[in-house]
């Protein structure tokens, strides 16, 4: 019997990226995912989707270590389309989220590097990231309340697990915007540099994560996000189990053969 051939959309990138466009760099093991669409990089409801499948699509991309999301010009991104909220359906409306949690969902580092405007569906973004390098520049803002809406996309549950209940009614409530250098001080950002340090920094951090195993970085990432809505015996125990699962890894081995001959340990992921 002929059976269909089967697609999955992650196979491939979007033939033509509303707004944003991806560059792989397969000699440094890095996908660049940057929002294009200028001056204010606005997202689309369309590009919420597409994005989605990008992120899917280098996931499974054996040619990429590290994800980077960063934004075209001066600012990350302004927010969402606004005119599109009123055309969407409710069903593509409650898809939001879950498009827009691409990042953490993603087995590979996702580094978000961003300079000015950081709103709306842009800040929910960068917060679905494992990594945020921000600048002296970067304004991160949930303005929903002056539309007469509330965060849609994960953004104030992500913002309250991080710097608790008080600040996240003080950002959301009052659509109140904060610095690059309060994001660091709240813990929201991994770190804050010059604004024209922002592509150095993110190149190094790229630079270190490749130089870990990929299966023991997939392991982290995975055990910190299943984890972190769990009492502590049941993380503790987690972590055991995924702990004794690298133990027989090949490259827990060569950690160890490399650390023993003081040598630079040659991970393969497996």
């Amino acid at each position: 019997m002929n059976l269909p051939a089967l697609q999955h959309p992650a196979t491939t990138l979007p033939a033509e990226p509303d707004g944003f466009r991806v560059e792989i760099d397969a000699a440094r093991e890095r996908a660049d995912i940057v929002l294009d669409r200028p001056p204010f990089n606005v997202v689309s409801m369309l590009a919420r989707e597409q994005l989605r499948i990008a992120f899917e699509a280098l996931d499974a991309d054996e040619r990429v270590r590290v994800i980077v999301v960063r934004g075209q010009g001066e600012h990350f991104s302004s927010g969402g389309d606004i005119k599109g909220f009123l055309a969407a359906t409710p069903e593509k409306v409650s898809q939001l989220a879950w498009n827009i949690a691409a990042p953490a969902r993603c087995g590979k580092p996702v580094i978000a590097a961003g300079r000015g405007y950081c709103f709306g569906v842009g800040f929910e973004l960068s917060l679905a990231c494992d990594f945020r390098l921000v600048t002296e520049t970067t304004l991160y803002a949930l303005p929903e309340q002056k539309l007469g809406q509330i965060p849609g996309s994960g953004g104030s549950a992500r913002l309250q697990k991080m710097v608790g209940i008080t600040r996240t009614k003080d950002i959301v409530m009052r659509s109140r915007r904060i610095s690059g250098r309060q994001a660091f001080d709240w813990g929201v950002a991994t770190d804050c540099v010059p604004d024209a340090e922002l592509e150095q920094a993110t190149d190094a951090l790229v630079d270190e994560l490749r130089s870990f195993s990929p299966l023991a970085q997939r392991t982290a990432k995975k055990l910190l996000n299943d984890t972190e809505d769990s009492p502590l015996s049941i993380a503790i125990e987690l972590e055991g189990h995924c702990y004794s699962r690298l133990r027989s890894s090949e490259d827990f081995r060569e950690g160890v053969e490399a650390f023993h001959s003081k040598r630079k340990p040659n991970f393969i992921g497996r």
